[in-house]
C-alpha cells in the first residue's frame, strides 16, 4: 500500500513592517498583490503606516516609499488610492475602515493642471468639485494659495510657472478637501536645489498640518526621503541566494528614522548618522 504525499508545507508569512510606537494605525497595506498580464507586479506587500505623537507638538507622518524605477512603486500609490483594485490583499485606514473614494489626495509627477485656467480658476475647479460653492472654493483657494506661498500667482496660468510652483498648486488642490492620506508621486524628480528645498519643508508642512496627516513620498531619491521622512520602506523584488530577481515586489527593508534620532531635523543632512543610513539604504537600493 502506497503512503499519502505529505500535504505542501504553507508558505511563509511576509512579515509586516511598521514604524515602532503605541500610535494608532493610519494606513495597513495587508498582502497586496497584482498582477498584470502574465507579469508579477506586486507579491503580498505588506506594511502599516502609525500616528507618530509627540507631546504637546501636531505632528503629522511623512513616510518614503523608497524603489527603482519599473519595481512597482506607481502602481502600489493607485491601489492605495482606489484608483485601481489589487488581485488579492487589502489596504484600510484608521481603525481598519476602508479608505473612502475621494478620500485620498494624489498628485502625480506631471501636475496634471488644467492650462486654459489660472491658478485661481484651477483651484476653484477642485473645490467645486469636491462639494463647495463656488463662492466657498474662491475663499478657500485664495487662503491656501497665500499659505503655500503663491498668492502673488493667482492670475498666471500653468504655463507660467516654475515646475516646483506648478506642483504646489497641484498639492493645494488636494487641500480644498480635507485629506488625511496624501500620496506624492516622485516629488522631487527635476527640481533645482533651491525648489527642492522648498518642496521638501512644503510636505513636512501640509503633514504637520493634522496630527492625523500622512504624507506617503514615492520616489527613487534617497537622500531627499531621508531627510524629510520619519519612516522609510524600500520595495524590492526577492532574490533568492543573491539570484537575479524573481516575482512581484514587496517590503524589502524599513527604516524607523525616529528610533535613528534623525525624524524632524532640519538639516539633518550633516548629521554622520544620516550619512551612514544614506550610505546603507544606497548600498541597499542596488539590489532591489
Amino acid at each position: 500500500m502506497t503512503s499519502a504525499a505529505p500535504p505542501p508545507a504553507p508558505s511563509a508569512p511576509h512579515p509586516v513592517f511598521a514604524a515602532e510606537g503605541p500610535g494608532d494605525v493610519l494606513l495597513d497595506v495587508e498582502d497586496v498583490c497584482l498582477k498584470l498580464g502574465e507579469s508579477q507586479i506586486l507579491e503580498k506587500v505588506s506594511f502599516q503606516v502609525k500616528d507618530r505623537v509627540r507631546p504637546g507638538l501636531v505632528t503629522g507622518q511623512v513616510v518614503g516609499l523608497l524603489g527603482p524605477s519599473g519595481v512597482g512603486k506607481t502602481r502600489l500609490i493607485r491601489l492605495i488610492a482606489g484608483l485601481d483594485r489589487p488581485d488579492s490583499g487589502s489596504i484600510t485606514g484608521i481603525h481598519k475602515q476602508p479608505l473612502k473614494a475621494g478620500a485620498v489626495g494624489v498628485v502625480f509627477q506631471d501636475y496634471p493642471l488644467l492650462r486654459h485656467h489660472t491658478v485661481l480658476g484651477n483651484m476653484v475647479v477642485a473645490g467645486i468639485a469636491n462639494g463647495l460653492t463656488k463662492s466657498e472654493s474662491q475663499t478657500k483657494a485664495r487662503a491656501l494659495l497665500e499659505r503655500f506661498g503663491l498668492g502673488e500667482r493667482l492670475g498666471f496660468f500653468p504655463a507660467q510657472l516654475s515646475g516646483g510652483q506648478r506642483q504646489r498648486v497641484a498639492i493645494a488642490q488636494q487641500m480644498m478637501r480635507q485629506k488625511q492620506l496624501l500620496l506624492m508621486d516622485e516629488p522631487f524628480s527635476g527640481l533645482d536645489p533651491v525648489t527642492l528645498a522648498e518642496v521638501s519643508k512644503l510636505l513636512v508642512e501640509v503633514a504637520n498640518m493634522d496630527e492625523l496627516n500622512t504624507v506617503v513620498v514615492v520616489t527613487h531619491d534617497v537622500r531627499s526621503a531621508l531627510a524629510v521622512s520619519d519612516t522609510v520602506f524600500m520595495l524590492g523584488r526577492n532574490r533568492p541566494d543573491g539570484a537575479k530577481a524573481a516575482g512581484g515586489a514587496c517590503i524589502q527593508h524599513c527604516y524607523d528614522l525616529v528610533v535613528e534620532g534623525l525624524a524632524w531635523r532640519p538639516g539633518v543632512e550633516a548629521d554622520p548618522r544620516f550619512r551612514e543610513v544614506e550610505h546603507e539604504v544606497r548600498d541597499r537600493f542596488r539590489v532591489l
